[in-house]
């Protein structure tokens, strides 16, 4: 599908991006980017790409399609390196979880003749890091694509195939309202996650201890979610605050709703909660997203 496809930043997203490719031989020559060392040897020793680069500019000379895998706070400042080297016709696109900023750092930075498909796969684990990265990470999850208006609709079918050819089931977004839809399903969830594990963290030595060591499915999940990388996090809520925001008033009423309700031993509003929560969780399953 094309002839060499370049990969900046080769962590849990890029390098499982990286052996789907392979796997199913969508790209004649894979190229890594990577600006740590670790990762670089990582690559090499694991064999998953015809070339390892820290230079994005050396990564995308010649390349049909970039794709860059980094938290969304580097992506102005990749875009300012590797615009000069950019081939005519060649597509840029990426990973991140937020795309308004994706649009507003990339966009001006690109020359013209480059196409900008923004991309998120709704994919992920709380590992990172080349070595953890999976062909299969992608199969059955779905990738949302928010190309800006005016975009050339061949180069999108051309990003839409490829993740399809991974095994994603693609759809088209706004950017604003992707990023609207992600800040309650996904940021606001670790925003939630790293509060709870650090206010765990704040207890008295002794009642931590416990805490730790009797941990109960429910902590134990939030304890996963916030295992993830720190700093992708940090650029997601700095890039994406307006959404987060609303979201988190939204979720701060809602708390102070069954706040009241347990105060008062309002058991009817809070069997209500409950059973609808319950009922978009089997939602989720049927759906194939658990």
């Amino acid at each position: 599908m094309f002839e060499r496809v370049a990969i900046i930043g080769f962590g849990l997203i890029g390098s499982s991006f990286g052996r789907a490719i392979r796997t199913h031989g969508l790209a004649r020559l894979l190229v890594a980017c990577d600006s740590d060392p670790a990762a670089r040897a990582d690559i090499a020793e694991l064999g998953l790409a015809d070339a390892v680069t820290a230079d994005p500019a050396e990564a995308v000379a010649g390349a049909d399609l970039v794709v860059i895998c980094t938290p969304v706070g580097s992506y102005a400042a990749i875009a300012a390196a590797i615009a000069p080297h950019l081939a005519a016709g060649a597509i840029v696109s990426d990973v991140g979880s937020v795309k308004q900023s994706v649009i507003r750092d990339l966009a001006p930075n690109l020359p013209p003749g480059v196409h900008l498909v923004p991309g998120h796969p709704i994919a992920g684990t709380e590992k990172s890091g080349p070595r953890n990265g999976f062909g299969s990470l992608f199969e059955g999850r779905w990738a949302v694509l928010t190309p800006p208006s005016g975009t050339d609709r061949a180069a999108v079918e051309r990003v839409a195939s490829l993740w399809r050819a991974v095994g994603s089931q693609v759809v088209e977004m706004d950017a604003l309202h992707h990023d609207k839809v992600l800040a309650i399903t996904s940021h606001l969830p670790h925003l939630i996650a790293y509060t709870i594990v650090g206010t765990a963290v704040d207890l008295e030595e002794t009642l931590q201890s416990e805490v730790i060591k009797f941990s109960a499915g429910g902590f134990r999940d939030f304890t996963r979610i916030a295992a993830s990388d720190p700093i992708f996090w940090r650029d997601v809520f700095l890039n994406n605050r307006e959404a987060v925001l609303e979201m988190l008033q939204r979720l701060t009423e809602d708390l102070a709703a069954l706040q009241r309700a347990i105060r008062w031993g309002e058991g009817d509003f809070l069997e209500e909660r409950f059973a609808r929560a319950r009922a978009i969780r089997r939602s989720v399953v049927e759906a194939n997203q658990a």
